[in-house]
């Protein structure tokens, strides 16, 4: 092991976490096997976040289809149409239902992350502007940060909480227009729609869950999809009676690409990051969805919202790039972060024991 790492040879990283403490006292190689298992590290890490972003960027295309292709007047159709099939299909696809605990579990995280989420959202969408809206679901990174906090005893530090200021103000420059009308009522939707979706994301980085990912992700999906459901038939009444090919293919793509890839990609995610830098990757849906509206129909783009998205876009990365020092900043492999290992190091030292793992 320590001869691969010195000399470049690939490893498994969970497999060179074990050997790093004892390594770098017991080679002369230890400098180098150091600054191999960091790149190992920061290169998985970044995989992860990439990974991680696609599931917002796909969001922020939720606007142009459901603008281009969906019927119009029932967005909680969408919602139960986006989550309910998709989470059935992986459910059949992974043939694994939850166990003891993860029954309500599954219901109250399909509660927090997808249907009150979606309801909150269709009630701040008709009673607000969408730049209010926006602006006002942009405070989610925040309130993940306090929360993990309180339930993980993540640190919450002073450049979290500039990057999440930075990161509402980029979205207010980016989409809130100067003759936006309040509505006290919508204003409650979108900062209650925030605080469930921040407290889901928070809430499944403390649970963990024993099964596959893709199972997980169908449990929530179905759960909120099935509460979503009897609103959408309340609100909306039942669905139309003809479909076109555009609302077949618009409901198709929001299911299959917006919930059953985007929403595993997501807990992929909340499975290896912090709450707190996954709930910042959510920024950029209004970044993408600004920029398909401009791309691919024509509306304007003013240099206040040029600067907007890149006040985002620099948030995003000064969350990203910040030094792991968290309880749940552990990769999902079981890999420790950089700082775990470190500190693992020093305590060793301490004891004036080195333990003997090759």
């Amino acid at each position: 092991m320590i001869h691969a790492l010195c000399h470049g040879s690939r490893v498994n990283d969970s497999l060179a976490v074990r050997y790093l403490t004892a390594a770098t006292r017991t080679t002369s190689c230890g400098d180098a096997l150091a600054l191999r298992y960091i790149g190992l590290v920061l290169r998985n890490r970044l995989a992860i976040v990439l990974l991680t972003a696609l599931a917002p960027a796909i969001w922020g295309s939720t606007y142009l289809v459901t603008t281009e292709l969906l019927p119009p007047g029932r967005p909680l159709l969408a919602g139960v149409l986006r989550a309910l099939p998709a989470g059935l299909l992986l459910v059949a696809l992974t043939r694994r239902l939850p166990t003891g605990s993860w029954w309500w579990r599954s219901l109250v995280l399909g509660a927090l992350n997808i249907g009150a989420f979606f309801a909150l959202l269709f009630v701040a969408a008709y009673r607000l502007p969408g730049g209010v809206a926006a602006t006002v679901g942009a405070v989610q990174p925040l309130i993940a940060a306090g929360l993990s906090a309180t339930l993980l005893g993540d640190r919450l530090s002073l450049r979290t909480l500039l990057s999440g200021i930075a990161g509402v103000a980029g979205v207010s420059l980016l989409v809130l227009r100067a003759n936006a009308q309040l509505d006290a009522l919508g204003i409650a939707a979108a900062l209650g729609g925030a605080v469930v979706m921040a407290t889901g994301v928070v809430l499944s980085k403390r649970w963990a869950s024993p099964a596959p990912l893709l199972a997980t992700t169908g449990w929530q999906l179905t759960a909120g999809g099935l509460l979503l459901l009897p609103v959408a038939l309340l609100v909306e009444g039942p669905p139309p009676s003809h479909l076109t090919g555009e609302n077949l293919l618009g409901y198709g793509y929001l299911s299959l690409i917006g919930a059953a890839v985007a929403y595993a990609l997501w807990f992929r995610g909340i499975r290896a990051l912090p709450p707190t830098s996954v709930t910042f990757l959510g920024l950029l849906s209004p970044v993408v969805a600004t920029a398909l509206g401009w791309l691919v129909l024509g509306q304007d783009l003013s240099p206040v919202q040029a600067l907007g998205a890149l006040i985002v876009l620099g948030s995003l990365v000064a969350a990203q790039t910040q030094r792991p020092r968290t309880p749940s900043a552990v990769v999902a492999d079981g890999t420790a972060s950089t700082s775990t290992a470190a500190t693992a190091a020093t305590g060793d030292r301490s004891d004036g024991r080195a333990r003997q793992t090759a």
